[in-house]
């Protein structure tokens, strides 16, 4: 609520819809932004993937159950071509997790299916990504300006090209090139004969468009360098100003 708000004097946020440069400052989630290493298509070992822990939520802009939908279309449709990673999948009926579900009053949750694409929890998010040519990327919510996490970032680092939902102002921050947008798709039958049918010369497109942005100011402002420049900079001007 942005009644909270009024007891501070600045505020560094993500949310695009807030800032005004004054008292709401844009500030980035951070990664280490590093050069991208040399990515070759014929040593990508698997086609598509999904790391990301098992939640819900409640709410129309949650993504959660989006999350849930992609990992089933794959799982019916081209298991083959899919395997899920994180945290909780394999922890839907224990009794902890039932006793969640009762409290919660769902129920349902207790009879949800195992999901046959898990391959457990990712050691290494970078590793493991390398290794896929595809990434099922998609935030906690959608529709809010300037959401951006560290999701798309990690394929990014990763060679990986993801497909994402989330901020609906994401090729403001990030060029359309580098990354498939799933919502230019009509559902995921489409998606996939788009990404399964891609020729070399395409994917390496995406490719490159990531490698320019992690190498030019774009990715910078998504860089743990930035965002502690950006903070102590306007720190600085405020203890400056005060003084004065």
């Amino acid at each position: 609520s942005q009644k909270r708000h009024a007891s501070f004097d600045k505020i560094f946020t993500w949310h695009d819809g807030f800032v005004d440069g004054k008292k709401y400052v844009k500030i980035n989630f951070f990664q280490n932004i590093a050069p991208l290493s040399e990515v070759n298509i014929h040593k990508k070992e698997k086609f598509c993937t999904m790391i990301a822990n098992y939640k819900h939520a409640r709410g129309p802009l949650e993504l959660y159950s989006r999350r849930i939908e992609a990992i089933r279309w794959f799982e019916r449709n081209h298991p083959e071509d899919f395997d899920l990673y994180g945290g909780g999948w394999a922890e839907l009926h224990s009794p902890r997790s039932i006793a969640k579900a009762l409290l919660a009053c769902a129920p349902r949750r207790i009879f949800e299916s195992r999901f046959s694409s898990y391959r457990g929890r990712a050691q290494s998010k970078k590793e493991i990504l390398s290794k896929y040519k595809f990434s099922i990327c998609y935030e906690n919510a959608q529709g809010i300006p300037g959401y951006i996490t560290e999701k798309i970032l990690d394929c990014f680092l990763a060679g990986c090209v993801p497909v994402y939902w989330g901020a609906p102002n994401v090729a403001d921050h990030i060029p359309k090139q580098a990354f498939i947008n799933f919502l230019d798709f009509n559902n995921y039958e489409s998606l996939y004969r788009h990404l399964r049918n891609m020729t070399e010369a395409a994917y390496m497109g995406h490719i490159n468009a990531i490698r320019n942005f992690l190498d030019n100011e774009q990715g910078r402002r998504f860089s743990a360098e930035f965002f502690a420049e950006q903070v102590s900079a306007r720190i600085l001007e405020d203890l400056s100003g005060a003084k004065a």
